[in-house]
C-alpha cells in the first residue's frame, strides 16, 4: 500500500505578495496601453492585469506598489513580477530592473489521510489558540504561534494553512499538528 505522509500532500494553492515598483504611476494611461488591463475606478482603486502564464493577478496602484496573487509558487511568484516589471518598462517607465516583493501570505493544502473527530480535538487542544463553532463553520479553526499560521482543521482530515510567510511555515505546521493529535491519541 502507497501511504503518503501528510507533509508530502501539501500543495500551496496562493501566495500573495506586495512590491513597489516605482513612486507613481499614471493608472488611466496604463491602462489604456497595455493589453488585457481592468481599471474601472468606481469599482477598484488600482488596474488589474491578468497574466495566463504563469496565472497571476497583478494589482496596479498609483502609488507605484503591486500586489500579485494567485502565484502557486515561488518560481511563477518571481516570473510574474519579471513579466510586470517588463510590460512596464517597455511603456517607457523607469522600473528597476531588480524587483523585490514581500510575501504577504502564502494559503496551502494538506491531508492528514484519515477522518478526524473535532470534537475531541476541540476538547484537547489549548482552548484558547482554536475556535470552533461547528453551527458556523464546520472546520476548526487553531492559531499557532510558531510558525505564525492559522490552520483550519477539518473532520475529513484536509487542512488549510494559511498566513504563512515561507513554504515551510506549512511543512511545520502540520507536523506539529501530527505531534499534537499522536500525543492527544486522537490519531
Amino acid at each position: 500500500m502507497n501511504e503518503r505522509r501528510p507533509e508530502e500532500s501539501l500543495k500551496i494553492e496562493n501566495i500573495v505578495a506586495s512590491a513597489k515598483v516605482t513612486d507613481f504611476l499614471d493608472l488611466p494611461s496604463l491602462a489604456s496601453q497595455l493589453k488585457d488591463a481592468e481599471y474601472n475606478k468606481k469599482r477598484f482603486p488600482g488596474v488589474v492585469l491578468r497574466m495566463q502564464d504563469p496565472k497571476i493577478a497583478a494589482l496596479v496602484f498609483g502609488s507605484g506598489k503591486v500586489v500579485l496573487t494567485g502565484a502557486k509558487s515561488i518560481d511563477s511568484l518571481n516570473k510574474g513580477l519579471q513579466i510586470l516589471g517588463d510590460q512596464l518598462r517597455a511603456l517607457q517607465i523607469d522600473i528597476s530592473e531588480e524587483l523585490s516583493y514581500k510575501i504577504q501570505n502564502i494559503v496551502t493544502s494538506a491531508d492528514l489521510g484519515t477522518p478526524i473527530n473535532l470534537n475531541k480535538i476541540a476538547v484537547g487542544f489549548n482552548l484558547d489558540k482554536i475556535e470552533y463553532e461547528p453551527e458556523q463553520f464546520p472546520g476548526l479553526v487553531y492559531r499557532l504561534d510558531d510558525p505564525k499560521v492559522v490552520v483550519l482543521l477539518f473532520g475529513s482530515g484536509k487542512l488549510i494553512i494559511t498566513g504563512g510567510k515561507q513554504p515551510e511555515d506549512a511543512k511545520r505546521a502540520v507536523q506539529r499538528i501530527l505531534s499534537e493529535l499522536s500525543n492527544l491519541g486522537l490519531i
